[in-house]
């Protein structure tokens, strides 16, 4: 159990049954009365946010939260099936679920899964993953200036600002966490 003392940004918690995440947090201290404990909560399967304020005596469920290692298997509709490469089972996402990752997934990605209460509500990628271009102009020298980009297309269909000398079937090395090129791959 929680107690109102113990609640800080990042800190997931059960209210009403549901997980949240406390987004913003704020301690306030009245001239009079009792301290007050101020939170933006989110809902970590809706995406809702709001406020709500607690005082120092309430206490709180810890959100049954754990991660999963899966791999992507394929998408069908609005929904990514992963499997548990353990037990063979599999979990189906929707598309709100995944949210921007969907620009990174590839067959067999390893992901880690957000279980809530054995229930799949969200997915964490590898901080790197390489991806094919399958579409780039090209480029001609004189162009532009050192330390320009140009837009290409990778094979999961994401545009990425990427460096002119990047040509078409080449594996570069993207940041999931920013979206952004890293590096060409070899071989």
């Amino acid at each position: 159990m929680y107690t109102a003392s113990d609640l800080r940004k990042g800190l997931r918690l059960k209210i009403d049954n549901e997980p949240y995440v406390i987004v913003e947090f704020n301690f306030v201290k009245p001239g009079k009365g009792q301290a007050l404990y101020r939170c933006k909560l989110k809902n970590m399967i809706t995406g809702s946010q709001f406020d709500r304020s607690f005082r120092s005596v309430d206490t709180f469920e810890p959100a049954d939260l754990r991660e999963k290692k899966m791999q992507y298997l394929y998408k069908e509709g609005n929904k990514y099936c992963f499997m548990d490469n353990e037990t063979f089972e599999q979990v189906y996402l929707t598309d709100d679920q995944v949210g921007d990752n969907k620009n990174f997934l590839i067959d067999n990605l390893d992901v880690e899964i957000l279980l809530f209460e054995d229930r799949p509500i969200g997915l964490s990628l590898p901080n790197f993953v390489e991806l094919f271009v399958t579409e780039a102009e090209p480029w001609a020298k004189g162009d532009t200036v050192s330390g320009a980009t140009k837009p290409v297309k990778v094979e999961t269909g994401y545009t990425i600002q990427v460096p002119t000398f990047i040509t078409e079937g080449e594996k570069i090395r993207i940041d999931t966490r920013t979206g952004e090129y890293l590096t060409r791959v070899k071989g």
